[in-house]
């Protein structure tokens, strides 16, 4: 089968190669799924840069998240268990953390699901229990992370400001369903979003990117508001003032989602299928901008890696037309 696989680390484009293979042989209580589908994350850039919390040994395929389809034709997503991961004809993923896909999302669509907006849903709900007519604000809005909470918020009832790099993505976080959108290119984050308040500022703070985006959300957050720590997509990890936090009376919440496969695997599957309820009724659709050949997947990475993508990249196989 063909797979890209990564021999040495560094950048995605540069060390991701295609490469002839054996198929995988599953291990006990895994499964062998045939791709459909597989959805570029940010954490596949960090694979390939040898900076994830997970380091696979040498060689190994990326892609941790994808729809595919049973030995016995069901329609799944997954992530899949490296080194064999989702940039290739097959992959290998737990059974026990395999799901249906659902009906309402194509296959690209549903490659894109379940990271993305497992995550979102725990961050908004678990972690910082947000409430209907509460003020969301949302760092890197219309990117793969920051949409899928855009749509959460909405269909919970928030109030939603997304912020943004640039009026094409503006453009995009307002037909996602910002009520406000906020340019940081062109725009003082901390002042519209103030404005946007009466001076109050936002509930809660969904911040996938670090950094400044880190140093503005301490600027703007409510009282008794939620900053849910995502990610650092800027590559920079702020240092919290936590006398700060004491002072505003507000909370800094950690959220490592595939922390919940190990500590509470259940939860995982009652989102998925709030999530899939949601997805039937329209409420949410991720917003897939890119269908990739097979053939520019490690550029697909690439670009992901530099954060000059707007939605999902989905690499499609050779001969899917999902």
């Amino acid at each position: 089968m063909q797979a890209w696989r990564v021999h040495e680390n560094g950048e995605p484009g540069e060390v991701m190669q295609r490469d002839e293979v054996d198929v995988p042989t599953p291990g006990e209580g895994q499964l062998l799924l045939k791709v459909r589908a597989a959805n570029i994350n940010f954490p596949d850039a960090l694979l390939c840069r040898g900076q994830y919390q997970v380091r696979p040994p040498l060689p190994f395929t990326p892609g941790v998240e994808v729809c595919g389809e049973t030995e016995d034709g069901r329609r799944v997503i997954a992530t899949p268990s490296l080194p064999y991961g989702g940039l290739a004809e097959y992959a290998v993923a737990d059974a026990a953390a395999v799901l249906p896909a659902p009906d309402a999302l194509d296959d690209a669509e549903a490659a894109a699901l379940h990271i993305g907006y497992q995550t979102g849903w725990f961050g908004l709900h678990r972690r910082a229990a947000l409430k209907e007519g509460e003020t969301l604000l949302v760092h890197a809005a219309a990117g793969g992370v920051g949409s899928a909470a855009v749509q959460l918020g909405k269909a919970a009832g928030a109030t939603v400001i997304g912020v943004v790099g640039g009026a094409e993505k503006a453009d995009v976080a307002r037909r996602l369903g910002c009520d406000v959108v906020v340019d940081r290119r062109a725009e003082d984050v901390v002042a519209a979003v103030k404005e946007a308040t009466g001076g109050r500022g936002a509930d809660v703070i969904y911040d996938p990117v670090g950094g400044e985006a880190y140093a503005q959300s301490a600027k703007v957050v409510a009282f008794e508001g939620r900053i849910v720590v995502v990610g650092f997509a800027s590559g920079a990890i702020p240092s919290p003032a936590l006398n700060h936090a004491l002072v505003k009376n507000y909370s800094i919440l950690g959220l490592h989602w595939g922390l919940y496969n190990l500590k509470d695997p259940a939860a995982i599957l009652r989102c998925h299928e709030t999530l899939t309820g949601y997805a039937a009724k329209g409420l949410i659709k991720p917003l897939v901008t890119e269908r990739v050949p097979f053939a520019g997947a490690a550029d697909a990475v690439q670009r992901v890696a530099e954060g000059v993508t707007t939605g999902r990249l989905v690499v499609l196989p050779e001969g899917a037309g999902a």
